[in-house]
């Protein structure tokens, strides 16, 4: 492999004098430290003795590989939604695969003799410097934007509302995903028992980083700021994933109130092109003991092209970290991001990746709402399909959908809608189609399936219930569907059993569940919309009290159009788990 394959990384394949050194025995690789070490300046070599062989704070809690495990020979697996796996086949949180980069240094321990002068004695007054808002206060989305309240956490304990946060179901409808989203971006009032310590904020972040929503995340971050070591962690694995890792290695750099540990610290010596000061911290790193095997060796491959030439494939690790694909990508091992965390998927929206899987991991990021309808459909319009069966197809359809509306042919939109529309249910992949096309796809007169087709469509879009007043709806599903885009769905004219629940919700006044209303009475809001988005969920599996009950908290509280579109999702998805 050319040693210069790091170039695009690192800004320049690393010395001669340092590729090789890993490779060697311990004793060649001791004396070849040394020769660095005599070659600089006593100053530098002082300046190095500092910086790079002290220990990180934590330094011995780190495990070996940081996620690589010696028994961690296989990838990990994915759930149905494309979500990573643990070993107990609950879906990858952000916690279990963030990477061990900082740790936070000790405060020194200064104790003073009683009687000391100078030092004042008894009672000392003191006041806290304006030090901003509230982590747990801070977010993006202002009061005018999403219309919460400020109030909108109140009186609900802190360790509950992250219990809530962490625990809602990722995987449920696109209306839900939007709203959870906008809960977690919302600029509100720290919950009343807040300390401002920040677990609040926490929790939020890490559950944008569940859904693979990596911009946003990184915004709230650059609001919060990184100064604490459990943020700037988040920080750089979030830049890690998004190709703005020279910036999070600068600030690493520069910020003495987070320690990096070995590999986040090797790791950005190489970034910068500081080779030399990366080997000898690696080797000072294994000989004290904090960093060994599969951590070890991989670092060593990623300093050294030439090992990496003479030694078998690395094991995929099982649960990396963004630290660990990173190197691994460097290494020229790349791992497919297809059967890890979505928010590996960011780093696969890159101009140096592939296309395939650019929309591979566009299609993963735009279920979750985590990018926009019109990225991926950005993509889709790039090249035309260079194969067929799954996203091929997908590129194929849109392109032919795409020539159609174009020359305005209605005979040409009836022949290719259907298959495009059938194609993209089977991708859960409907709402952002609905998105792109429902506007254009109203001006055209339609029959037959493009007809049923394009009704169902424009339930789907923004502009769901204006186009629900123009469009014909012949059959007595399609009329209540059209009622229900409206706000006023009759329980009698109801399709099926879903259709009955959703009917009773939209009832004057609505049939609030008494455990919901009395969270709103007592300063509890946003418990109440979590806890009913929890049973909406369940509801679209079975559980159709949960989506009578959880519909009509929703109306009460005035997220009229939320109500809504979930109702027509419920309706026209099929999304039971």
């Amino acid at each position: 492999m050319p040693s210069d394959r790091r170039g695009s990384l690192t800004g320049g394949a690393a010395p001669a004098a340092i590729r090789g050194w890993a490779g060697a025995s311990a004793r060649v690789r001791a004396r070849r430290v040394a020769v660095l070490g005599t070659a600089m300046s006593l100053a530098t070599c002082g300046a190095l003795a500092v910086v790079l062989f002290t220990p990180p704070a934590g330094a011995q809690s780190l495990p070996a590989t940081g996620g690589t495990g010696a028994g961690a020979a296989t990838l990990g697996k994915t759930d149905d939604a494309g979500h990573g796996l643990d070993p107990s086949g609950k879906p990858m949180s952000a916690i279990q695969w963030l990477s061990k980069s900082v740790t936070t240094p000790a405060a020194p321990k200064t104790q003073v003799p009683a009687g000391t002068p100078g030092v004042l004695p008894g009672a000392v007054s003191t006041s806290v410097l304006n030090q901003g808002p509230a982590l747990d206060a801070v977010g993006l989305l202002p009061v005018r934007t999403t219309g919460f309240p400020r109030g909108l956490w109140g009186k609900t304990p802190t360790a509950q509302l992250i219990r809530l946060i962490r625990g809602t179901d990722l995987d449920t409808l696109p209306a839900l995903q939007s709203l959870f989203t906008e809960m977690l971006l919302a600029e509100v009032d720290a919950p009343d028992d807040s300390t401002g310590d920040g677990s609040l904020l926490l929790a939020r972040i890490d559950r944008l980083l569940d859904e693979g929503a990596l911009d946003q995340a990184q915004a709230l971050l650059e609001l919060a700021g990184t100064g604490r070591a459990d943020l700037f962690r988040r920080k750089f694995d979030v830049s890690l994933l998004l190709g703005d890792e020279t910036q999070a290695c600068a600030q690493m750099k520069a910020q003495p109130d987070v320690a990096p540990t070995f590999p986040a610290r090797i790791y950005c010596l190489a970034r910068n092109g500081d080779w030399s000061a990366a080997a000898l911290t690696l080797k000072t790193a294994e000989a004290l003991g904090f960093v060994k095997g599969d951590m070890a060796n991989l670092l060593g491959r990623f300093l050294d092209p030439a090992l990496e030439e003479d030694s078998d494939p690395m094991p995929p690790p099982a649960r990396p970290s963004p630290l660990v694909w990173r190197m691994m990508e460097a290494i020229g091992e790349p791992m497919p991001t297809t059967t890890l965390p979505i928010a590996f998927a960011q780093a696969d929206l890159r101009e140096n990746i592939g296309w395939k899987s650019q929309l591979d991991a566009a299609e993963r990021l735009a279920r979750t709402g985590a990018i926009p309808a019109n990225r991926l459909w950005a993509l889709y319009r790039e090249h035309e399909a260079a194969a067929s069966g799954g996203v091929w197809d997908r590129v194929a359809r849109v392109h032919m959908l795409d020539d159609a509306l174009k020359r305005g042919n209605a005979g040409a939109v009836e022949m290719a809608l259907p298959e495009a529309w059938k194609s993209f249910r089977e991708a859960e992949l409907e709402v952002p189609f609905a998105r792109t096309y429902a506007d254009r796809l109203a001006k055209l007169r339609l029959t037959g399936q493009a007809a049923q087709a394009r009704f169902e469509i424009a339930l789907l879009s923004k502009d769901y219930e204006a186009l629900s007043k123009t469009l014909p709806a012949p059959t007595p599903r399609d009329r209540f569907l059209a009622s229900l885009a409206q706000g006023h769905p009759s329980v009698d004219a109801a399709p099926n059993a879903m259709g009955h629940a959703i009917a009773q919700a939209f009832a004057e006044p609505p049939p609030v569940p008494q455990d919901l209303a009395d969270l709103v009475a007592n300063q509890q809001l946003g418990a109440a919309i979590l806890n009913a988005i929890g049973g909406i969920t369940n509801g679209a599996k079975g559980d159709l009290a949960g989506v009578t009950g959880g519909l009509a908290l929703l109306l009460k509280v005035g997220l009229v159009d939320v109500a809504r579109r979930t109702a027509l999702q419920l309706m026209l998805l099929d999304r039971r788990g």
